[in-house]
């Protein structure tokens, strides 16, 4: 009766000792006797103790910041990137067996990659088309890290920086640009500010009251203004009679002389 007691509460004793629990995110790489066993979890598991051991593994995802890194265009500018790395085990398996440390094993490649990826663009692709280098970033690096069990989830260029010099050709380039998109709308609105124009004229011309309704609006906004300017306004006709007058009389020739003088006038 005692020895069986004895058995049942050694078996107790061992089953309680291997009894472990895995939360939801967690994996447990099991190995018996040094050799891959199984994977287990999440929740309550058994391993047998002083035979098995575990390994446990978070398969959430990981953000993993690089450290600030010079590399070099292919337009030869020298800039320095900092990248932010978002990863995830997904076969915590080879994640344990693959590799010895994966976080830096991650960021290892990443350097690597982002060197390799930066030497293949321009300063100006760097600068605007950022989104695409971290696609390919991504790329390069999930290439290297999926034999681990690692997934590469999304690559970020965090913060960019060019020499100063660069930066002052940058500025002038940008104001140049300005200046130039400032010029073009300025002489697209004189254009269509000169059609508004001739738009106007030829309304005038059909309609010559118009002109006198047009001086009629300027005297009442010069009269809004408090101001001491003085408008004489004449008719249109005066003006045609002066034009005329004036034509006439360069039509008429000049006396030369030897020529009889005109008769006088005659007796009223």
């Amino acid at each position: 009766m005692s020895a069986a007691f004895i058995i049942i509460a050694l078996a107790a004793a061992i089953i309680l000792a291997g009894l472990r629990i895995a939360n939801q995110y967690e994996r447990a790489v099991i190995f018996r006797l040094g050799k891959y066993a199984r994977t287990s979890g999440p929740g309550l598991y058994l391993i047998i103790p002083l035979i098995e051991w575990q390994s446990l593994i978070d398969v959430r995802t990981m953000t993993t910041a690089v450290e600030q890194q010079e590399a070099i265009t292919r337009d030869n500018v020298p800039i320095k990137i900092n990248t932010v790395i978002w990863r995830r085990i997904v076969d915590p398996k080879r994640s344990v067996i693959e590799v010895v440390d994966v976080g830096d094993s991650v960021v290892q490649v990443a350097v690597t990659a982002l060197r390799n990826v930066i030497g293949q663009h321009t300063l100006d692709d760097v600068l605007k088309e950022q989104e695409v280098i971290s696609q390919a970033l991504q790329a390069s690096i999930d290439q290297v890290t999926w034999p681990w069990g690692v997934k590469v989830e999304r690559v970020q260029m965090k913060n960019v920086e060019i020499p100063e010099s660069m930066q002052r050709a940058i500025a002038q380039e940008a104001e140049a640009m300005r200046e130039k998109r400032a010029r073009q709308i300025k002489a697209q609105a004189e254009l269509e500010a000169a059609a508004l124009l001739r738009e106007a004229a030829e309304a005038i011309m059909q309609s010559p009251a118009g002109l006198e309704l047009r001086r009629m609006q300027m005297i009442t906004e010069v009269g809004a203004e408090q101001n001491t300017m003085t408008v004489i306004m004449m008719p249109s006709e005066f003006v045609e009679a002066a034009r005329a007058f004036a034509e006439q009389k360069q039509a008429k020739p000049a006396a030369r002389p030897g020529d009889p003088a005109p008769p006088p006038p005659g007796p009223a």
